[in-house]
């Protein structure tokens, strides 16, 4: 079944987004001298992360540290201040991560705890993949939007270790394969960080950024092609890329077809997946390239919290009336597209 969902907002405005950097550098060069002897026994060449995909460094939390809940709650409160909303205003909490510790309680209610957010404030957690931040902000700004509350909170923190030492453990050991080791490249482009939005209503903040809509499109026939847990990112790298291009084309030009009009964007904000995601977006959808910011060099991919770190850190460069539009694909596969006026 082909066809867009469409969600129009008429009174929901951004007020603030974060980011929480995790403190430890984790270079490509670390991974290249730890899996050197698998490289030549495969016959691969040392920097594969850094030319193929584009990630010459990734962050992790400190071991001693209360990690991606503590991120989360940082951001959170670094997200409010901003914003200038106290914890008390918040009616509805977000967490958008895909990391968890546990199976249940959600990771909210430990992020909601942190942050010392009211007994009246709803809490959740919403997954799905790198989409779930803005899966997040569309739910919280319909949630304005019936007047069911004031002030969403959203949040996005994850840790990428666990997968990391995991990978690596399994491309040292003896007889992997080449096409084993390939299928587990882009577990090592995963990093750690937060990120965190408020969302208010836009008649009480003129100050904030109007969040006109978005679009989303499935296309959940895909939903094998890229699978992970803390042990390992399993990726059909090609068919990834390809079905995901196919998704997102199709996405953009029916969302063309019913009034959205995308081509002149200031800042195309997307999920910061490798060089190789950013330039077959780019040039399906014919994206100036000096639009569209990337962290993923220096912070690799960090899930759904990616897309809100990146718009972060481009608040400083945007002023009033820049049109900016968040977009991205996550496993399963699904995309979506958000127009934010600044």
């Amino acid at each position: 079944m082909n066809g867009n969902t469409t969600l129009r907002h008429e009174n929901t405005s951004l007020l603030s987004v974060s980011e929480v950097t995790a403190p430890i550098e984790v270079t490509s060069a670390f991974y290249d001298e730890q899996l050197k002897s698998t490289l030549d026994r495969l016959g691969l060449p040392e920097g594969l992360l850094q030319r193929v995909a584009g990630v010459n460094s990734r962050r992790n939390w400190a071991e001693d540290s209360g990690g991606f809940v503590e991120g989360g709650v940082a951001a959170g409160k670094k997200a409010l201040a901003a914003a200038g909303i106290e914890a008390g205003q918040i009616g509805l909490m977000i967490n958008a991560s895909v990391t968890r510790a546990n199976l249940e309680p959600s990771v909210a209610v430990s992020i909601h705890d942190g942050i010392g957010l009211p007994s009246s404030a709803m809490n959740f957690d919403i997954a799905n993949a790198c989409l779930g931040f803005v899966n997040a902000m569309a739910v919280a700004g319909n949630m304005i939007e019936s007047g069911a509350i004031e002030y969403a909170l959203v949040v996005a923190s994850e840790d990428a270790s666990k997968v990391q030492r995991a990978t690596l453990k399994r491309l040292q050991r003896e007889g992997i394969t080449r096409a084993e080791y390939l299928n587990e490249f882009a577990s090592l482009t995963l990093g750690s960080g937060a990120s965190a939005a408020v969302l208010g209503r836009a008649d009480k903040h003129p100050e904030g950024h109007r969040i006109l809509g978005s679009v989303t499109r499935a296309a959940t026939w895909n939903h094998e092609l890229c699978v992970g847990d803390h042990d390992g990112m399993f990726t059909d790298t090609a068919g990834l890329l390809s079905n995901g291009m196919q998704l997102v084309t199709s996405a953009w030009e029916e969302a063309h077809e019913n009034g959205w009009d995308w081509t002149d964007m200031d800042r195309y904000i997307m999920h910061q997946v490798s060089d190789v995601h950013v330039n077959a977006i780019t040039k399906a959808a014919k994206i100036p390239l000096e639009r569209v910011p990337k962290t993923y060099p220096v912070l690799g991919n960090v899930g759904p919290a990616s897309l809100p770190i990146t718009l972060a850190r481009e608040v400083d460069s945007l002023t009033a009336g820049d049109r900016v539009l968040a977009m991205g694909v996550g496993s399963g596969l699904n995309t979506s597209m958000t127009e934010i006026v600044w």
